[in-house]
C-alpha cells in the first residue's frame, strides 16, 4: 500500500465562490466594505443589501434616588431598600436581617436549625445534620412571609427605579 497517505473519506470538494453578476457590496475608495467614517457596513440577508446599523444609545438613569423608609421592626432608616423584605404585619420594608430575627424569635430552633431564605418570599427553618457541611440539609418548616398575589407598593418604585427598558 502506498500512495499519498489520503485516505478516500478525508476528500473535500475546493471552496469555489459564485458569481453573483453583481456586487451588493458598496466600497470605499481603498476597495473595503466600509463607511467614509470606517464603520463597517452590515448586510441584511432578508432584502439582500447593506444597511447602516443604528446607533445604541444609553437609558438614561432617573436622578430621583430611592426613598430611605424606615424599618418597620427596629425603626432605623432601610438604606439598602432593594435587599428590603414587606413586613406581614404593616405592608413596609423591613430589614432582611430584622424578619430573620424576628422569626428566630417566634419559632423553637432545635440545635442544628437556621432561619433561610428560600426565594419567592419564603423563609424556612433549615436544620443541618453537620453544621460544616452545609450541604447536606433537610427543610423543616416553610414560612410563606410575603404575598405573592398582593405586591407591596413601594416594590413597585424600586422596580421602577432599576428596569428601564
Amino acid at each position: 500500500m502506498g500512495g499519498s497517505g489520503k485516505s478516500g473519506n478525508n476528500r473535500r470538494k475546493s471552496f469555489k465562490r459564485r458569481d453573483t453578476g453583481g456586487d451588493n457590496w458598496q466600497h470605499n475608495q481603498q476597495g473595503q466594505g466600509k463607511k467614509k467614517g470606517g464603520e463597517p457596513y452590515h448586510f441584511d440577508r432578508k432584502h439582500g443589501g447593506m444597511y447602516d446599523r443604528p446607533k445604541w444609545t444609553p437609558v438614561k438613569m432617573p436622578t430621583d434616588p430611592l426613598p430611605v423608609p424606615d424599618c418597620s421592626v427596629c425603626g432605623k432608616p432601610v438604606k439598602d431598600i432593594a435587599s428590603a423584605v414587606t413586613d406581614r404585619a404593616t405592608g413596609m420594608p423591613a430589614h432582611f436581617d430584622c424578619v430573620i430575627a424576628r422569626i428566630s424569635e417566634n419559632e423553637r430552633l432545635e440545635k442544628g436549625d437556621t432561619v433561610t431564605y428560600i426565594g419567592g418570599g419564603r423563609f424556612g427553618i433549615v436544620h443541618f445534620a453537620n453544621p460544616h457541611d452545609t450541604r447536606n440539609f433537610r427543610v423543616k418548616k416553610i414560612i410563606e412571609w410575603e404575598d405573592k398575589g398582593n405586591r407591596a407598593e413601594w416594590r413597585q418604585i424600586v422596580a421602577d427605579h432599576f428596569s428601564l427598558t
